[in-house]
């Protein structure tokens, strides 16, 4: 396949892409454009300050869903709206970043962001509120143009790296989202917590104006060709192919388990409430310190191995939340209540920390192999995982009704034993490379 002229990172001089036996070509870095070590640092919090966005929606259904008198039929819109923009968001904006100058692209949405947020906090109304969180979901796809630039401006050898300690953050933003909502809605009310988060993606655009570097792209195809272009890419590259299945399918047992924890967690023997759960979460976000390690062990050449033990670890975790909340294996989560509750703790961050290597390798993988559409793949990678984590959720709950918290290791296992069986026979898939 020809690759078209770069549209990414800028002063890069078109190219053709490598032939499916070899690496790809490295991307040489424009001057003055080195991802340091505090602008990753920044990058990681901008990502992880603004997927807040997407999922604090949750645990605030029913105090908004009351303010505002909606019928309990639409209140589930509420939490599903902003995935719904976001998705929007993935097809529709991202691509941009291929088209437009990047640093303007991404200032100018994440201050609409801003403004939808603070529309939200203000709502009187259930269907004003209901359109602003969805817009706010959809300008929150601004986070898809962060994680590829990070990516571009960083050099090949460090990539992986780089890739990893943003995604830190992002996945730190999606366990802490809810949580933080919780308490923040809980002490001040969720009007307070609309407007922080308005307040501090104001502050963060502002910041990446005076901080980003201009990306201007080489681009010579229009937004509609584009938008066509997702199918060809999606149809014409096999590692982006392997990589978001992988991702799918790890983040539907990640779903799968934070959909119904705080139900197993709200019961006997464990009985938390709002700020237990939440401290929970806490705990359980510590797995994604690995983040780092997993992007630094890519650039090293260990991504085939490391991704084997990742899915190793996600099905040993599966295992100790399975005994320590349904008693498999013998366990009696009655008789020894705090050893349940710190094995919960220990699988839900190794659980974490598997799906989050799976990703960090995965982001690496394919911001190596097209560089001029850097965009668009970060788009549909995400797009097909978001999908994966939906079903898993719906699979939860469904099992929760069916057979309680042993129903959902159930599909837990299902998630983590699929992602190692195509992992394992796939082996290309594991190396990131064509």
């Amino acid at each position: 396949m020809t690759q078209p002229a770069d549209t990414c990172p800028r002063n890069l001089a078109p190219s053709s892409a490598p032939p499916p036996t070899q690496s790809p070509v490295p991307v040489s870095q424009p001057a003055g454009e080195t991802l340091s070590a505090a602008l990753t640092v920044f990058f990681a919090a901008a990502v992880g300050v603004i997927v807040v966005n997407l999922s604090a929606a949750q645990p605030l259904t029913g105090p908004v869903s009351r303010a505002l008198n909606l019928p309990p039929e639409l209140a589930g819109l509420i939490a599903m709206l902003p995935q719904l923009g976001y998705a929007a968001g993935l097809l529709l904006l991202v691509p941009l970043c291929d088209l437009l100058e990047n640093r303007r692209l991404i200032v100018r949405t994440l201050a609409c962001c801003a403004v939808f947020l603070a529309l939200s906090s203000l709502a009187r109304s259930g269907w004003v509120f209901l359109a602003s969180v969805f817009m706010a979901g959809a300008t929150s796809s601004v986070i898809q143009m962060l994680v590829p630039m990070a990516a571009a401006m960083a050099p090949e050898s460090r990539r992986g790296r780089a890739v990893g300690n943003v995604m830190s953050g992002l996945m730190l933003g999606i366990l802490l989202s809810r949580p933080l909502a919780s308490v923040i809605a809980g002490s001040f009310g969720w009007r307070v917590f609309y407007a922080i988060e308005a307040a501090a993606d104001a502050l963060l655009a502002i910041v990446l104006c005076l901080r980003l570097p201009s990306h201007v792209p080489h681009a010579t195809a229009r937004y509609p060709e584009l938008l066509r272009s997702l199918w060809t890419l999606l149809r014409s590259e096999p590692v982006l192919q392997r990589r978001a299945t992988l991702a799918a399918l790890a983040l539907g047992a990640f779903s799968a388990f934070w959909t119904a924890i705080a139900l197993l967690l709200a019961q006997p023997p464990f009985s938390l409430g709002m700020h237990g759960i939440a401290a929970f979460a806490l705990a359980g976000a510590t797995g994604a310190i690995v983040t780092p390690l997993a992007g630094y062990l890519g650039d090293r050449g260990a991504g085939r191995a490391t991704q084997v033990v990742a899915h190793l670890l996600m099905i040993a975790a599966v295992l100790v939340l399975a005994a320590a909340g349904a008693g498999w294996g013998g366990f009696s989560p009655a008789a020894h209540p705090t050893l349940a509750l710190a094995l919960l703790v220990t699988g839900a961050a190794a659980l974490d920390a598997g799906v989050i290597t799976d990703q960090t390798l995965g982001r690496r993988a394919i911001n190596l192999i097209n560089p001029s559409a850097r965009g668009r793949l970060n788009a549909l990678f995400v797009g097909i995982f978001f999908v994966g984590g939906a079903i898993g959720a719906a699979l939860s709950g469904a099992a929760w009704a069916w057979a309680g918290w042993s129903g959902v290791c159930v599909v837990e296992l299902g998630f983590t034993v699929a992602v190692f069986l195509f992992g394992f026979v796939d082996r290309e898939a594991l190396t990131g490379r064509h």
